[in-house]
């Protein structure tokens, strides 16, 4: 619910990602064209991809993509700081990282919200100048939104230098997680917890050696209300979007969508970071099907529900041409 701000210059609206958010500007912004609606958004090429022998052994939940393009970043200089989701027992923490060997710590999935953005707004204020953020598609989209400065402040300037976008359908709000998860295990004992990819249906909880499975469809109910809107599966403002590659947990999904994010990309290779191959076609098509329908339900219910391009004095979750809402929708 979003109630009345007597602030003069409101920043909840200016960058939420659920009030005001215009699509076709973001695009142009960034893409430099209108907003298309495609399933997956505007992108150059689509690879599989896995850390390389530069990065070690480290324990990466899935392919390690995201901990090998942060350190890589860091290591030469493309970033001078990256804000990245640690966890305190199974609580996110979102922490700011200055060592290249320290992205090895934060690489397990984390499946609960996190307050990233406290984190990049901290490093902002301690005055880094290129910072690196990995971040959920919502959080992708405020970020979009601070970029483009609009409250239109003279003394404005842009210090993020990389944004790693993760694949998300939905996130668990903690605090009804935390007490769900105790009623079944001894949360301090929680080692790891994972969703591996579809037809699965479970998430899986390890305390060491044990496991226990829990089904999803009791884990939805632990999702909040506003998942249900988001349109973006897999984090279409960022430079490059990382997901696990279905029926292969040990690999990941590498959208590479701006020139930036294919320099880093590159130079990861060359360098031994990253290891790239072809993604197989089932694959992208399953990963565009799954992107579609996700964006498909949730404007159908935005729309179905008048929040989008609202005229008047009502809010809009969603601004973008009618003709851009009937090609996703029908």
């Amino acid at each position: 619910m979003l109630f009345p701000c007597t602030l003069e210059e409101g920043r909840c609206f200016a960058h939420c990602p659920k009030v005001e958010v215009d699509l076709d500007e973001l695009s142009q912004n960034y893409f430099g064209r209108s907003y298309e609606g495609g399933p997956l958004g505007n992108y150059l090429s689509i690879r599989t991809s896995k850390a390389g022998s530069k990065v070690g052994k480290a324990a990466f939940q899935a392919g390690g993509t995201v901990s090998a393009l942060m350190s890589f970043a860091l290591s030469k200089g493309y970033i001078d700081a990256a804000v990245l989701t640690d966890k305190e027992g199974i609580l996110p923490v979102p922490r700011i990282i200055t060592d290249a060997n320290e992205t090895f710590t934060c690489s397990s999935s984390k499946y609960s919200a996190a307050p990233t953005l406290s984190a990049l707004n901290q490093a902002m204020k301690d005055e880094y100048k290129k910072i690196g953020v990995v971040a959920t598609p919502c959080q992708v989209l405020s970020i979009a939104q601070m970029r483009i400065n609009p409250l239109e402040k003279e003394d404005f300037t842009d210090s993020v230098a990389l944004v790693v976008g993760l694949f998300c359908t939905w996130a668990i709000d903690f605090r009804a997680f935390a007490p769900f998860i105790s009623e079944r295990v001894d949360i301090n004992k929680i080692t790891k917890v994972d969703i591996p990819p579809p037809p699965s249906e479970i998430m899986e909880v390890y305390m060491g050696d044990e496991k226990i499975e829990i089904p999803l469809n009791e884990i939805r109910d632990l999702v909040p209300d506003t998942c249900s809107y988001c349109i973006d599966m897999t984090s279409e403002f960022s430079d490059l979007s990382v997901g696990v590659l279905e029926g292969r947990p040990d690999i990941n999904t590498l959208i590479i969508r701006t020139e930036r994010g294919q320099k880093i990309v590159n130079e990861a290779v060359q360098e031994g970071y990253l290891i790239l191959d072809d993604i197989p076609e089932d694959n992208l098509e399953h990963l565009m099907w799954a992107a579609g329908n996700k964006k498909r339900r949730a404007l159908v219910k935005a729309k179905g529900e008048g929040m989008i391009n609202t005229e008047e004095d009502k809010k809009s979750y969603l601004r973008l041409q009618s003709k851009t809402v009937d090609k996703i929708t029908g």
